[in-house]
C-alpha cells in the first residue's frame, strides 16, 4: 500500500474550512496528494479537468451543489470511473440514497476521530479494489 500511496491522488471535498484543513493535514502527514474543494460546483469543475483521481471524499451537506448531487452527476456522466467514492458526514439517515446513486463507501464524522479517516478510507480504497 506505500507504493501505491505514492501514486493515488484524493480530492477532499467540504465546506466547513476547518475539518478541510483538518483532513488535508491527516491525509498529507500520511503521504498522500490531496486536492480540495469546497462545494460540489467545484468539485465538478476539478473533477471534469482531467485529473485523475483515486478517491473523491466528500460532504453530503453542502450549499449550492450537495454531496448526493455531485455523487448522481459523477455516476451520471460516468466521470471518473475508476475513483473510490466515499461520503464523509454527520448525515447517518442518508447512506440507503447514496448506496443508491453508487457510493463506494459511507464514513459517519461523529464517531470516527480524523485520525482514523485516513485509515478508514485507505480500508475501503483497498477493498473496492481487490
Amino acid at each position: 500500500m506505500e507504493e501505491e500511496k505514492k501514486n493515488m491522488k484524493i480530492l477532499l471535498v467540504d465546506d466547513d474550512r476547518f475539518l478541510l484543513d483538518m483532513y488535508l493535514l491527516k491525509f498529507k502527514k500520511s503521504g498522500l496528494e490531496i486536492d480540495t474543494a469546497s462545494n460540489g460546483t467545484t468539485a465538478l469543475e476539478k473533477i471534469k479537468s482531467g485529473v485523475d483521481y483515486s478517491i473523491i471524499l466528500m460532504d453530503i451537506i453542502m450549499p449550492g451543489m450537495d454531496g448526493l448531487e455531485l455523487l448522481k452527476a459523477i455516476r451520471d456522466q460516468k466521470l471518473q470511473p475508476k475513483s473510490v467514492i466515499i461520503m464523509l458526514t454527520n448525515q447517518a439517515d442518508d447512506e440507503e440514497k447514496a448506496k443508491a446513486l453508487g457510493v463506494d463507501g459511507y464514513i459517519i464524522k461523529a464517531t470516527t476521530i480524523p485520525s482514523e479517516v485516513v485509515e478508514k478510507v485507505l480500508t475501503i480504497y483497498k477493498n473496492k479494489k481487490k
